[in-house]
């Protein structure tokens, strides 16, 4: 623990114990991701008791960042679309305000 105001925290990953450090008001974030990869390692690891550790928890960082590359692909193409539709208000808007009144 590299920064004076981060706290050892213990995390359970396959029934080993890990202590890692937390920024004070982060642990509660910390141990539920933990809990979200302690499961997706054991979905990955399934029956397979004998699996090696380092093979499971690789495959698990790779599904996770596959989702966080499709949600970050996602919320760009929802931004992209935002924007269009906007540009669309504006210009209409400014068409509206630009016509002469009677």
């Amino acid at each position: 623990m590299s920064n004076s105001s981060s706290e050892p925290v213990v995390i359970r990953l396959l029934d080993r114990e890990y202590t890692v450090g937390c920024e004070p008001g982060e642990r509660d974030s910390l141990l539920v991701a933990a809990k979200l990869l302690d499961g997706k390692m054991r979905e990955i690891r399934g029956s397979n008791r004998m699996a090696a550790l380092d093979r499971v928890a690789v495959l698990a960082a790779l599904n996770f960042a596959h989702e966080l590359q499709q949600l970050r692909g996602d919320a760009e193409g929802r931004d992209r679309e935002l924007e269009r539709t906007l540009g669309d208000l504006h210009r209409k808007l400014d068409g509206l305000l630009d016509t002469p009144s009677r």
